[in-house]
């Protein structure tokens, strides 16, 4: 063992200790260790292999303190988050952040508008849900909750306790009540968009932005039950469990961060839509008005439309006028667009918009829908300024599904499995 890394371990025992300025120098200095590409990252995964037979892999020490110095004071806490964020891009270290206690702190202490470090927990749970294991843990995660009614918001997680996420005062007195996670995920989201950076944090209604939820929720549609939340109505009041009042698509409470100014927060939203995408039965609900309803089998419970045309077709536009008849099949928010409309600076992202496009044309009731809406037109425009090769071969393939003729063998709707083996101008590669 060389010099360095014997020093490097006998820091570890600080990171227990009583006194806090030693908690802080010991973590400071092992947080440098913890990159990817850092020389002598390995002694953080000392341990964390799985024991033979069957017994359950065993946690270190070290990730153990990591985990309680994350509920420490703000500087102290900002490294260890640091630390587990560094660390967490190995998938070896997942199943010890997603044990119950840890997990149900993490997501508590995200959706806690008092939160001072919701981004880097945020980044961690982004980390974390790109292993299907988290992604299922995540999904049926419920956390408990004291109802307040107080100005720091309608609940008090009561697992978010921490040195940087203080309890209300006075502490609430209902009972505690478990709650679905993902849907106050989705709502924190939406609230970390209207923040104002120039703001003072103390005088902010959220302290965290939470941009990397969109990752989050990008990483969960990578699979059928994470398709199937964001297209199953839920309550618009998360709290209220109950089914029978006022429900809503939550992919619809996002699609309208396609032209958000964060790039993490649009590309991971347009990576969301697309996911979604690949569930046939959703397209007619993903592409409804929200002055309509429409249903998303399995669930039996109609929702208003999510209305996701506009804001797929937003990011591709730009400042071109088109003749009246092409306007007037234009969703309305791409009627008269501004001379200094900008289209996605992104191509990757640009790319996303096309191939999510393409799958809502493996439907024919899609392809119909996009052909009387003016797709046409916005792809057209976009092809002829387009520089990226990868971006107009797939606007061609665009161009070619909606302009070929329909007929009865064009009648039935392919399947996403069918069109990757058989069609090449409809194979996407999921993200």
């Amino acid at each position: 063992m060389q010099q360095q890394e014997r020093e490097l371990r006998e820091l570890f025992q600080f990171l227990h200790d009583k006194n806090q300025h030693a908690r802080h120098i010991a973590l400071e200095i092992l947080l440098s260790h913890t990159p990817k590409h850092a020389p002598y990252r390995n002694i953080f995964f000392d341990g964390l292999q799985s024991q033979s037979g069957l017994q359950s892999p065993k946690e270190s020490t070290t990730i153990t303190d990591l985990k309680l110095l994350c509920r420490d004071n703000l500087a102290i806490a900002h490294d260890a988050f640091r630390a587990l964020v560094n660390l967490s891009d190995s998938p070896m270290i997942h199943p010890y952040l997603i044990e119950q206690s840890f997990f149900t702190f993490l997501v508590s202490y995200i959706v806690h508008p008092q939160a001072t470090l919701g981004d880097l927990a945020a980044m961690l749970l982004s980390n974390l849900t790109t292993s299907p294991r988290s992604c299922t843990a995540l999904l049926t995660l419920q956390i408990p909750i004291l109802r307040t009614s107080t100005s720091a918001g309608p609940f008090y997680p009561t697992q978010s306790r921490a040195g940087t996420c203080a309890a209300p005062v006075p502490y609430p007195t209902d009972d505690e009540t478990n709650v679905p996670a993902l849907p106050l995920l989705v709502d924190a989201f939406v609230q970390g968009a209207n923040i104002d950076p120039s703001v003072p944090l103390d005088k902010r209604p959220r302290k965290s932005e939470l941009h990397f939820l969109a990752s989050v929720f990008a990483n969960l549609s990578t699979s059928l039950p994470g398709r199937l939340f964001f297209l199953t109505p839920q309550p618009l009041d998360p709290l209220q469990l109950e089914t029978t009042r006022r429900v809503e698509y939550p992919l619809a409470k996002l699609v309208f961060f396609t032209e958000h100014n964060d790039t993490i927060r649009r590309g991971g939203v347009s990576s969301l839509i697309k996911n979604c995408s690949f569930y046939a039965q959703g397209h007619q609900a993903i592409l409804t008005p929200d002055s309509e309803t429409a249903l998303v089998p399995p669930s039996n419970l109609p929702a208003p439309g999510i209305d996701a045309l506009q804001h797929i077709l937003l990011p591709l536009a730009g400042p071109e006028e088109f003749d009246l008849d092409a306007q007037e099949q234009l969703p309305e928010a791409l009627q008269f667009l501004s001379p200094t409309k900008k289209r996605e600076p992104d191509a990757v992202l640009r790319l996303a918009h096309v191939e999510t496009l393409l799958l809502l044309c493996t439907t024919r009731w899609g392809r119909d829908y996009l052909r009387t809406h003016g797709v046409y037109e916005v792809v057209r425009a976009l092809h002829e300024q387009e520089t990226k090769d990868a971006v107009s071969e797939h606007v061609e393939r665009l161009v070619n599904l909606l302009k070929r003729a329909e007929g009865p063998e064009t009648a039935q709707d392919l399947q996403v499995e069918e069109i990757e083996e058989d069609d090449p101008d409809l194979r996407i590669e999921e993200i």
